[in-house]
């Protein structure tokens, strides 16, 4: 900065300075006022926009006829057989017992003296049922390792598998043991050997006819202890239901009771099926949910009132003479509109019978405008008037529906939060908005800085040159002769 003033001794460097701030600050304060106001809307509207989405979310929630469609499905025995119930399922009460479980088909073949040795060539056809499988044993790839292989390859579809065990002792030998996950009587596992040579033949088997009641295995051959055997018999699930004898080739029974899946975990013991015991299942309509859901709901609404009561309050401060403190949003039409087109919803009057106002759920507006719940009031209209609680909250002429209506105008792109923002930010950032108008200043403020340098520097060289020319003259009056220059 250029050092000034030297010739009048002002400060010059000070007056303009003060002179640029006193123009500056009326302005500039101006500015700061609006970019704080206008900050605060930008805020409290973003505030205001998150509370009604927030809302928004749980009224999407309950406006969902599947949450009314829902099941709960209950077991006295879920360790015996669990239940799961869908929305065909119709409310009811069911006695089950379990005789047996469904079975797989699972057997040892004939027992060799290791797993590795080569067997001979030929085609074994694996039949589980009506299905069946074929392997080709060849030259260099018979041994049972390389059978196991082979089956595990070919059945992994089917459910058809394959291991190898082998008796430590040596006396059963190595056995190739088939399992299937086909369960149901008629699916046992059988093997048949076409063109065999060697030793391959031995693995032909076919389960003994005429099982015994309980489906017992097959006991160990004491006399030929590698003689193949049956560990398990392919076999139907038996089950009763409210007396109705039934069976199934899975332990998971779909078909039996409309919109029902039993799943058959254990079978009731001996005694338990000679006394007759039950197992008692339930199927009801899924109200806890629903009381969830309506519960939800009321908490949002409440929540949305805080925030909207929060954003805008006016607070007393200090004594009478004191200004109160008001929110950004006192007074806003937008927030004004809304509050009142939900208290309108709220309040309206249902057509139909049965549940037409949420009185009726027992659900009530409090002095302070939040929603209260009477539990026991709304879990009898559940229990009596469920079907129209679903029709009074969901479907395009529900509650729901009817609040999201009013919402949406304000929450979608475009809408009306988003319009109210957009303009508040061009107020900051826009054309004629604050950061143009704080640039327009700093230019104005920089000429005036310039101008009045430019007069006091010319006023300090006028000065400078001034107070010179009176030095000059004082200097020839002295030496003027006669002169005498008194005392002062």
């Amino acid at each position: 900065m250029a050092i000034t003033g030297i010739g009048s001794g002002m400060d010059i460097n000070g007056m303009v300075k003060a002179l640029v701030s006193a123009e500056s600050a009326p302005k500039t304060a101006q500015l700061d006022r609006l970019e704080k106001t206008t900050t605060t809307k930008v805020s409290a509207l973003g505030q205001f926009r998150s509370a009604l989405s927030t809302f928004q979310t749980a009224l999407d929630k309950l406006n969902d006829a599947s949450l009314f469609e829902k099941r709960s499905a209950t077991s006295s025995s879920a360790d015996t057989v669990s239940i799961s119930a869908d929305a065909d399922a119709v409310a009811g009460g069911y006695n089950v017992q379990v005789f047996n479980l469904a079975q797989t088909s699972k057997v040892a073949l004939a027992g060799f003296d290791n797993a590795t040795d080569a067997l001979g060539t030929g085609t074994l056809t694996i039949n589980v049922g009506d299905e069946s499988l074929d392997i080709d044993v060849t030259e260099g790839s018979n041994s049972l390792a390389d059978i196991r292989d082979a089956i595990n390859t070919a059945g992994k579809e089917s459910g058809l598998s394959a291991t190898i065990v082998s008796d430590p002792s040596g006396e059963g030998g190595a056995r190739l043991v088939l399992s299937s996950s086909k369960s149901g009587t008629g699916n046992d596992i059988s093997v048949a050997v076409s063109d065999a040579t060697g030793e391959l033949g031995s693995l032909a088997f076919a389960p003994p006819s005429g099982t015994d009641a309980n489906f017992e295995a097959t006991p160990a051959d004491a006399e030929n202890p590698r003689a193949a055997r049956v560990i398990s018999y392919s076999r139907d699930a038996n089950l009763a239901i409210d007396g109705i004898n039934l069976s199934s080739t899975s332990n998971t029974v779909e078909d039996a009771i409309e919109g029902v899946t039993l799943t058959l975990n254990s079978a009731q013991s001996a005694e338990d099926i000679a006394n007759a015991e039950t197992i008692s299942l339930s199927v009801t309509e899924d109200k806890a949910g629903v009381s969830t859901s309506i519960n939800d709901f009321v908490d949002a609404y409440n929540k949305m009132l805080e925030s909207v009561n929060s954003l805008t309050s006016v607070t007393a401060v200090g004594g009478d003479d004191s200004e109160p403190l008001a929110a950004a949003l006192v007074g806003d039409s937008s927030v004004r509109s809304f509050m009142s087109a939900m208290r309108s919803e709220l309040g309206t009057v249902a057509s139909g019978s049965g549940i037409r106002i949420l009185a009726d759920l027992g659900i009530t507006t409090q002095s302070d405008g939040t929603l209260a719940v009477d539990t026991t009031k709304m879990n009898k209209a559940l229990d009596n008037n469920f079907e129209q609680v679903n029709e009074f909250f969901t479907g395009d002429q529900g509650l729901m529906a009817r609040l999201e209506a009013k919402v949406e105008p304000y929450t979608e792109t475009g809408g009306i939060l988003d319009s109210r923002t957009t303009a508040l930010q061009n107020t900051l950032s826009g054309p004629g908005g604050v950061d143009e108008q704080r640039e327009e200043l700093a230019a104005r403020l920089e000429k005036l800085e310039a101008r009045l340098f430019a007069q006091f520097n010319a006023m300090d060289t006028l000065v400078s040159q001034m107070s010179s020319t009176s030095t000059f003259l004082t200097s020839q009056l002295d030496s003027l002769p006669g002169f005498v220059q008194k005392d002062s």
